[in-house]
């Protein structure tokens, strides 16, 4: 059949010519056929050979490893995603391992701080305090109406490098992309956000090329009033839309998710998600040891919204085991900026108050350590080195297998490295970080480290909420995510010490992820979708995979 181009270019089905080069979600570059060619107008507009996916993906390689430098790597690969968009994710789920701390942890924290000077194209929507009062109407300008995942940053917490404003937009449109590439999350349905309150980072303000306001932050009710019409206006524009709160302060993360978690479908990834990557990791570390969450003690370093949120998650689980609540909150012990978190300190947060166990202070984590013989030492201070060699030599000496993550990111802001913590416990520690470490020769073995990496949950949770329909996500839903996730955790991978899953297996774990979720929204009645007869099956059939669509 004759293809009209004029008839389908008046019904908005696809440009042609020129245009159609230029539309990132439908452009196949080089390999248009030579039909398409004739038909869609493109004769003389691309070289005469076509290429396959296969050979594009080589040209895209041999440029990516041409790069010399992790940030022109991450330029690149947003080049790529600029114009062709299937393309980049073809490359991108293809090689995972190795482009993960490229597109995400640790290159975007450097990618962020530089933005403003390597921006090309924007991505995403950004909302600033500029927009109060005509947020909704801001939203309808986006081109596409059925947007299920949102994420949303205030750029005020980017990683462990603080306020960033306005160029921390790199941490949505990363998150995004994991999404898709881990999860299958159709790109067209996920929608990058930035809310541009201002920042109070000097450097920023003073910078020519800074892409956000140049005011302070809105604080307090301007504040709140402003997050309030931006999702009051998404669930208007976007009513069935997975809102996914990223990088925001401590002192706004909490109150955020409490405000909304009840009423909107939402959750905080810093908080839940680092919370059910780490729960997980511990659960698979104890299986290792023979150890059971109830006999464990864990001491962290950081009391924001990762350990605070680590903990409770813990708490939850020994509680639905049959645990006294108090009794589990003694499980779980805090050293912060000011040393140990303990009753009758004073100036303690409400979140940091339900972990003030009474018990004399400490000031610094080796006292702590000393003191209170951990078996688990979890580090989200942002603070790199305070894993020193002290501690990990007496976490060694407490226990046989010492259980030690040293989550912060990026690389820069790690507790300690892998390396450090296997050489000082003589090679006896289980370890787990934030962002990747190679393995370790140590003794004649090879020790793998795990990477706790919430892109082992996030993507699979929000897959789960979008097949069932889901209204809310609940702490539940991270629960089953962990569980979910240590159970793909081979017997061959806990042999080389593994307590995760091969990042090369992501997609097949996001799907048994999203399947335990979704399970979870049919059983308390949270879901809007009918039930599948085979959910799993449901889930895969549902996943977005990058291949070119025939034109004619």
């Amino acid at each position: 059949m004759t293809l009209d181009k004029k008839a389908l270019e008046h019904a908005g089905h696809l440009h042609t010519g020129i245009d159609l080069l230029h539309d990132p979600t439908r452009n196949k570059g080089t390999a248009f056929t030579a039909t398409e060619r004739e038909q869609l107008g493109l004769l003389g507009l691309l070289p005469p050979r076509v290429n396959s996916v296969a050979e594009q993906v080589d040209r895209v390689m041999e440029n990516f490893h041409g790069c010399s430098d992790d940030l022109s790597k991450y330029i690149f690969l947003n080049a790529l995603q600029e114009r062709n968009e299937t393309l980049f994710y073809r490359v991108l789920i293809e090689n995972l391992e190795m482009m993960l701390p490229i597109v995400y942890t640790p290159t975007v924290g450097e990618a962020c701080q530089k933005f403003g000077h390597i921006f090309r194209r924007p991505r995403g929507l950004f909302v600033s305090a500029e927009d109060r009062g005509r947020i909704t109407e801001l939203l309808h300008n986006w081109p596409t109406r059925d947007v299920r995942v949102i994420v949303v940053t205030d750029g005020e917490r980017i990683l462990g490098l603080g306020d960033q404003g306005a160029d921390g937009m790199g941490i949505p449109v990363g998150k995004l992309n994991l999404y898709t590439a881990c999860a299958g999350v159709d790109p067209s349905a996920c929608l990058p956000v930035t809310l541009d309150v201002g920042t109070n980072n000097s450097a920023l303000l003073a910078d020519p090329l800074y892409i956000g306001l140049k005011q302070s932050r809105l604080e307090g009710e301007a504040y709140d009033s402003f997050v309030e019409e931006f999702i009051r206006a998404v669930q208007e524009v976007f009513p069935s839309c997975l809102v996914q709160f990223e990088d925001f302060a401590n002192k706004n993360a909490f109150r955020m998710l409490s405000k909304y978690r009840d009423r909107v479908c939402t959750f905080n990834d810093d908080i839940q998600g680092t919370a059910a990557v780490t729960y997980s990791g511990v659960v698979s570390a104890l299986r290792t040891t023979d150890g059971e969450l109830r006999d464990q003690k864990t001491l962290f370093l950081g009391a924001g919204e990762a350990g605070i949120g680590i903990a409770d998650l813990m708490v939850a689980s020994l509680v639905h085991g049959g645990v006294p609540e108090n009794e589990a909150r003694r499980r779980c012990w805090f050293v912060d900026s000011r040393g140990m978190v303990v009753a009758g300190r004073d100036h303690l947060t409400e979140q940091k108050l339900r972990y003030a166990h009474e018990h004399p202070g400490a000031l610094d984590l080796a006292a702590a350590v000393k003191d209170l013989r951990p078996s688990v030492l979890v580090g989200v201070s942002g603070q790199p080195q305070t894993f020193t060699q002290p501690v990990v030599e007496m976490m060694s000496e407490f226990n046989e297998r010492p259980i030690i993550f040293a989550l912060s990111n990026p690389t820069s802001k790690s507790e300690c490295t892998a390396e450090q913590a296997y050489t000082w416990s003589g090679g006896r520690a289980i370890f787990a970080s934030g962002s990747p470490f190679p393995p370790v020769e140590y003794d004649g073995h090879t020790l793998v480290p795990g990477q706790g990496n919430n892109s082992y949950i996030f993507p699979g949770v929000g897959l789960g909420v979008l097949a069932s329909g889901a209204r809310l996500v609940t702490d539940e839903m991270f629960s089953a995510a962990a569980h979910a996730l240590c159970e793909q955790v081979t017997a061959a991978e806990r042999d080389l010490g593994c307590i995760y899953p091969a990042l090369s297996r992501i997609r097949e774990v996001s799907a048994h992820i999203a399947t335990a979720v979704a399970e979870v929204a049919y059983a308390r009645d949270l879901a809007s979708l009918p039930h599948p007869a085979d959910m799993k099956e449901y889930v895969l059939s549902h996943m977005y995979e990058p291949s070119y669509s025939s034109y004619v």
